[in-house]
C-alpha cells in the first residue's frame, strides 16, 4: 500500500508539472519534451528541453562553451553535445587554440604598432629639431640599438614632461604668499583678492578630454618650439639652440597666460551665488 502511495504521488507529480519559463503544463502539450535540469524542488522543478535551450542560448550570448547555472539554486547545468567525428574534433581543436591566441597576438601588434609610430616620431622630431640634413647625419652615425631605444624614448618624455603642471604649484604659492607680494597684483590683477569661500577644483585628469589635451600637446610641441623659435631668435644660428630658446619661450608665456586664466575662473567660482527659487505668478 505504501508503495502504492508513493507511485501515485510520484504520478500527480508528473501529471502536476509546469515549465518554469512559458508557464505551460501537460494539458497545453502532451507532445513537450520536459526535464530536470537543477536541485529546484516545487514549481520550479521541471521546465521544457526547448525553453530551456533558448534559455541556456541567451545566456551563453554565441558562446557555447559558457558555464550554465539555475537562478535559483546555482546547480550547474549538465550540458552534452553528440560525439564529434575525427575531423570535426581536430577543426574545434584548432578553433579553440585561434580564439585563444587571437587577443594575445592582437595586443602584440597593437604594442608594435605603437612602438615603431614613436620611433618614427622620434625620427622625425630629432630631424625637426636639430635640422632635416643634421638629423639623418646624426642618426646614420649612431648605433641602431641606441636608435631603437632612444627615438620611442622621445615621445614618452614629452607626454610625461606635459604631466607636469607647474603652473598650478606656482598659482599655489602665488596664491599663499600674494598678500606679501603686493607687484603680482599690478602683473595678474585679482590674483592676490580675498574669496568668501574655496571652490573646488577638478582633477586634471578627471575626463578624458583632459588626457587627448596632454597627448596633442606634448605631441606637436616640438613643431611649436620650432616655429617661435624661428619667431623670436631668429639671429641664433644653430637649429638646436634656437628650437631649445622658442621651447623655453613658449612654456614660458603660455603658462603665465595659463595661471592668470585659472586665477580668474578660481575668483568666478569662489564668488558666485545661488539665487532665490523666483516662483512664476498664477494668471
Amino acid at each position: 500500500i505504501q508503495m502504492a502511495d508513493q507511485n501515485a504521488l510520484l504520478m500527480q507529480q508528473v501529471l502536476d508539472r509546469s515549465c518554469w519559463v512559458c508557464f505551460a503544463t501537460d494539458e497545453d502539450d502532451r507532445t513537450a519534451e520536459w526535464v530536470r535540469p537543477c536541485k529546484c524542488r516545487g514549481s520550479t522543478k521541471w521546465v521544457h528541453q526547448a525553453c530551456l535551450q533558448r534559455w541556456v542560448d541567451e545566456k551563453q550570448r554565441g558562446n557555447s562553451t559558457a558555464r550554465v547555472a539555475c537562478p535559483q539554486c546555482n546547480a550547474e547545468y549538465l550540458i552534452m553535445f553528440p560525439t564529434l567525428g575525427p575531423v570535426v574534433y581536430v577543426l574545434d581543436l584548432a578553433d579553440r587554440l585561434i580564439s585563444k591566441a587571437c587577443p594575445f597576438a592582437a595586443a602584440g601588434i597593437m604594442v608594435g604598432s605603437i612602438y615603431w609610430t614613436a620611433v618614427t616620431y622620434g625620427a622625425v622630431t630629432v630631424m625637426q629639431v636639430v635640422g632635416h640634413k643634421e638629423g639623418l647625419d646624426v642618426m646614420e652615425r649612431a648605433d641602431p640599438l641606441f636608435l631603437l631605444i632612444g627615438l620611442p624614448t622621445i615621445p614618452v618624455m614629452l607626454i610625461l614632461g606635459k604631466m607636469i603642471r607647474w603652473e598650478d604649484y606656482i598659482l599655489r604659492l602665488w596664491r599663499k604668499y600674494s598678500n606679501k607680494l603686493q607687484i603680482l597684483n599690478s602683473i595678474f590683477p585679482g590674483i592676490g583678492c580675498p574669496v568668501p569661500r574655496i571652490p573646488a577644483e577638478a582633477s586634471p585628469l578627471a575626463d578624458h578630454v583632459s588626457a587627448t589635451r596632454i597627448l596633442c600637446g606634448a605631441l606637436v610641441f616640438p613643431t611649436i618650439a620650432t616655429i617661435v623659435g624661428k619667431l623670436m631668435f631668429s639671429s641664433v644660428n644653430s637649429n638646436l639652440q634656437r628650437t631649445i630658446l622658442g621651447g623655453i619661450a613658449f612654456v614660458a608665456i603660455k603658462g603665465a597666460f595659463k595661471v592668470y586664466f585659472k586665477q580668474q575662473q578660481y575668483l568666478r567660482q569662489a564668488h558666485r551665488k545661488i539665487l532665490d527659487y523666483a516662483e512664476q505668478e498664477e494668471a
